[in-house]
């Protein structure tokens, strides 16, 4: 796929949007059956067959993907499939659907877009609300690209002003602005490797929305989730990674609790680190996503490259906002 740089395997008996749906990768679409035309691609080389009629489509000429089969190697140019982290910022007014609270100090924010086929992100991105007369808060999202909303998980404690008072806007307000996608450390597609996801207190939500993405892609990879918080009940969707647990033969959750609330951040970064270092995977065959404090992530980083991991499988979007000099 040009200009994204994206692969993915079609099948023979397969039509190039069902396979590339399967691979997780986020082509336009309604009808599925050549009428709606959004998934329109031209071929730039390779052999390819129209389904209707079951003629060769001529090298240059347009196709449409849900029609198409592959006989070779293709190679497609589809504009409206980005790469990971390509998708430019854009401002909406979002519709505040519900605020709840969902532990001692997180709530579970819904937010509904009037044009939500106008916007495309990838699992794993991050948005900024916008409040007038204020610095933009950053938020990762919750829910996966496929899904009709938008979900956050808001921690806001009262000694944090700033989160507070988005919570208070979003609840007594019915429209909020926001920008997004934000972020590199994202999934445009399935990954060939296993996946090790590590995740610190709120780092959660962005897991959730890799997971929910990997499940409706059908991924058939281990994939680990560590969630590390301080304390039991800081670990407040751990019935949901269970349930993941339970229903996906791939997925295993492991919860790392540091239960001391008078030990430092930084004895709980250890804690999970060496959890992570703990689970026995092949540090040369995984791709790693983090989220969490820059302590958090460069801790886990430098164990893991020194474990064997190679620096370009880790991703995490504190390398992009909080650089090391």
């Amino acid at each position: 796929m040009e200009p994204s740089g994206i692969r993915y395997l079609a099948p023979a008996d397969v039509d190039l949007l069902s396979a590339a749906d399967s691979a997780g990768i986020a082509v336009p679409h309604a009808c599925k059956n050549g009428v709606c035309e959004l998934c329109e691609a031209r071929l730039l080389s390779g052999s390819a067959v129209n389904t209707r009629n079951q003629q060769l489509i001529p090298v240059d000429a347009r196709l449409m993907m849900c029609r198409s089969t592959a006989l070779d190697h293709l190679e497609l140019e589809m504009s409206a499939v980005m790469a990971a982290g390509k998708n430019q910022p854009r401002k909406y007014q979002a519709n505040v659907v519900d605020v709840s609270s969902i532990s001692h100090d997180v709530y579970r924010v819904e937010l509904q877009l009037p044009r939500r086929r106008e916007l495309s992100f990838h699992a794993g991105q991050y948005l900024s609300i916008n409040l007038p007369d204020a610095e933009p808060c950053y938020f990762s999202i919750a829910s996966s690209p496929s899904e009709q909303n938008i979900e956050l998980h808001i921690q806001a404690s009262p000694e944090w002003l700033s989160a507070q008072k988005v919570i208070d806007a979003l609840t007594s307000g019915e429209t909020v602005s926001l920008e997004l996608p934000h972020g590199k450390a994202c999934l445009a597609c399935a990954p060939e490797k296993p996946l090790l996801l590590v995740a610190a207190g709120t780092g959660f939500a962005q897991m959730k929305s890799l997971v929910s993405y990997l499940r409706n892609a059908s991924f058939s990879r281990p994939v680990k989730l560590f969630w590390g918080v301080r304390r039991h009940e800081d670990m407040y969707l751990r019935s949901m990674a269970r349930k993941w647990e339970q229903e996906w033969q791939e997925f295993t959750f492991h919860p790392v609790v540091g239960d001391d609330e008078d030990s430092e951040w930084s004895g709980h970064h250890d804690q999970l680190v060496r959890a992570v270092l703990a689970s026995g995977m092949d540090w040369g065959n995984v791709e790693v996503h983090a989220s969490g404090s820059p302590t958090m992530v460069y801790t886990l980083m430098d164990a893991l490259v020194d474990a064997g991991l190679p620096v370009e499988a880790f991703f995490s979007d504190v390398l992009e906002y909080a650089p090391r000099g």
